[in-house]
């Protein structure tokens, strides 16, 4: 099934129907070993799902998908010794102290004696929480919480991290923290797949895929991402944003237009001569306008792609729906 020789996780045509929803539809991807990829998505995208089934929390409806060496379907047990899994809400004992949710967690794994205190040692080193583990995980900040779920899921010392929404909610400086964790864990041979709303988190990962309605829309390097629309980005900058937004919406030659501070940014049809706009904007009296091409922004193309799948000329197939 895999491509890559050197593929963690190798998934073709993955789907997980819920009653007539389709949370995941024919998924198919490769992660290589040593990489952090993104999945990157809406609410209701099939993030959450696509995780649960790769680490064999649900069993799918159709397709095959091999992690760490295993077949999730039939060998979720040894799977479960070989990945490290951090769902998207804090799961561990708040009246337990940050110690005493560790020491739970070795003895679920059987981790116990030296190897145990070294690697708590050296987690609460890498998190900063040294100072902080004998506070009672209530009590700890929203970041807090974070870290000592992400060390609960590296005791075992897995081959494979997987992250669902790990900074929802966490301030700049914890997401900040995280993000130099996961670097030096990456470093030292462990693949991360981590899934995210943060545009700007994904451009933070060695590849990502973009998710939308269980559909894998695209998937590459950030920087490539650009690659997968024939439409150009303009940018058009006025003294009436809003209003060009709104003329903008209703032209024939533009797939989407969304502000960005005080200008708006949009996607032209291939083909179509920007100058058409300048035009548009003197006869509705919106003059004088600058239009100028310019490179997107991951979010400009993501946005662009989620407006091409939702357009009234998409056919939605059956089952499709929203489920996280």
């Amino acid at each position: 099934m895999s491509r890559l020789p050197d593929a963690m996780v190798s998934v073709e045509g993955l789907t997980r129907i819920f009653g007539s929803v389709a949370a995941v539809h024919k998924l198919s991807l490769e992660v290589a070993r040593g990489e952090i990829f993104g999945l990157v998505g809406p609410d209701g995208s099939g993030k959450t799902t696509t995780l649960r089934l790769l680490c064999g929390l649900l069993r799918p409806t159709s397709g095959q998908a091999s992690v760490a060496g295993c077949d999730v379907r039939t060998e979720r047990e040894r799977l479960r010794d070989r990945i490290g899994y951090m769902p998207q809400r804090f799961g561990l004992y708040l009246d337990l102290s940050v110690e005493e949710n560790l020491f739970f967690c070795a003895d679920l794994f059987g981790v116990a004696g030296a190897a145990l205190e070294d690697r708590l040692q050296r987690l609460l080193r890498m998190t900063r929480l040294e100072a902080f583990r004998k506070r009672p995980a209530g009590q700890l900040s929203g970041g807090m919480k974070q870290k000592l779920a992400l060390m609960a899921a590296l005791l075992h010392r897995p081959r494979l991290l997987l992250l669902d929404e790990p900074t929802n909610g966490v301030d700049p400086v914890s997401r900040r923290d995280f993000w130099t964790i996961l670097y030096e864990l990456v470093q030292e041979g462990i693949t991360v797949i981590v899934t995210t709303a943060y545009l700007d988190e994904a451009e933070r990962c060695n590849r990502v895929g973009l998710l939308h309605l269980g559909d894998l829309i695209a998937c590459d390097r950030p920087e490539r991402m650009a690659s997968h629309l024939q439409e150009r980005c303009i940018q058009i900058e006025t003294s009436q944003p809003r209003e060009a937004r709104a003329l903008l919406q209703q032209h024939e030659d533009v797939l989407s237009a969304e502000p960005a501070g005080d200008a708006v940014r949009a996607f032209i049809a291939p083909g179509r001569d920007p100058a058409r706009l300048e035009t548009l904007f003197e006869e509705a009296g919106l003059g004088p306008v600058r239009v100028s091409q310019i490179q997107p922004r991951l979010e400009d193309v993501f946005i662009a792609l989620v407006r091409k799948q939702a357009s009234p000329q998409r056919v939605r197939r059956p089952g499709e729906g929203l489920d996280e």
